[in-house]
């Protein structure tokens, strides 16, 4: 056989083998963001109508929310924010709309005592998806209710399941995540 015909050979043949072992590992790549982020992955692909830009879009979180200054809330803070929660809950018969208000003030003082800048909404929920991916849709399903009763177009039914929301973030921030998905499916 003649060398160039060989060389060339196996030239086509690593390069065959580039493109699988390539291919195999952005499948994994893809994979691996899939089973990490859950629900949010498949959010996000369809925000981005993209694969792979969504899928870089979830590495610059996890990139960015890395450099953060993340920290776990003391027994204090977790006892105090709490008996707040409690009070939130308690406020709901009689306002419900101030419960509601109350309980997104609240997330966010949780948010930033564990490091996350409070910045606006989308970010925030970027930000919650990394750390939080299973209940990141919680969120953005309580700020949609919340804006909606801004307009004056939330029912109780729709500030009771806000606050439902609210509480699955607000326990998993807290570190009271199973007690968080028992409490929600009520």
């Amino acid at each position: 056989m003649d060398t160039r015909v060989l060389v060339g050979l196996i030239i086509v043949a690593l390069v065959i083998i580039a493109l699988v072992v390539w291919s195999s590992m952005r499948k994994r790549r893809s994979e691996e963001l899939r089973e990490r982020f859950g629900p949010e992955y498949e959010r996000t692909v369809e925000e981005h109508q993209d694969r792979r830009s969504a899928e870089e879009a979830l590495k610059e979180r996890e990139e960015r929310v890395e450099a953060l200054q993340m920290r776990p809330l003391s027994a204090e803070q977790r006892g105090r924010f709490d008996e707040e929660w409690r009070s939130v809950q308690a406020q709901f018969v009689d306002d419900p709309t101030g419960a509601t208000t109350a309980a997104d003030r609240l997330v966010g003082q949780v948010m930033e005592a564990r490091g996350y800048p409070v910045g606006d909404f989308e970010q925030r929920a970027a930000d919650i998806s990394v750390g939080h991916p299973q209940v990141v849709e919680h969120y953005r399903a309580a700020h949609q209710i919340a804006l909606r009763n801004e307009r004056g177009e939330a029912s109780t039914e729709d500030l009771r399941q806000a606050l439902v929301h609210y509480r699955a973030l607000f326990q998993d921030l807290l570190g009271t995540r199973e007690t968080a998905a028992t409490e929600v499916q009520r």
